[in-house]
């Protein structure tokens, strides 16, 4: 394994672009066995053609920046789907309402009858039925 860390030095190395790739290519993979799609099976041969090169790169600045233009897209997307997630969790004891004049989300814990909701934003008061 020695000589596999002396042939990376240098190298840019795997990413979260490249893991991304990795997860699409093995979609296509997946796809193209049940397709038999002559464009899907150009794809499934050259993402790892691109993912190799990626990884054994040698102008990491290059490859950084790509990253990180990517990373600019991605995360907005993973952080809605991670709170979309944590809010399916958390409806067991939670409402969500949307403030009627910022559209601020605000949270409010179930079971409490009628309460009254101050907007922690713009300071609109509202009534609601928890």
């Amino acid at each position: 394994m020695n000589w596999f860390k002396r042939f990376m030095v240098g190298r840019y190395g795997t990413d979260q672009l490249s893991m991304a790739l990795m997860g699409i290519w093995i979609f296509i993979s997946i796809l193209s066995r049940f397709t038999g799609n002559r464009i899907i099976n150009i794809f499934y041969i050259i993402m790892p053609i691109i993912i190799f090169y990626r990884i054994f790169s040698k102008n990491i600045a290059k490859r950084y920046q790509e990253n990180m233009k990517f990373l600019r897209v991605w995360n907005p997307i993973k952080n809605k789907v991670k709170t979309k997630i944590q809010r399916v969790k958390a409806l067991k004891y939670y409402r969500y309402y949307k403030c009627s004049n910022c559209r601020q989300t605000l949270r409010v814990p179930r079971g409490k009858g009628k309460i009254s909701i101050t907007c922690p934003k713009c300071k609109t008061v509202m009534i609601k039925k928890s």
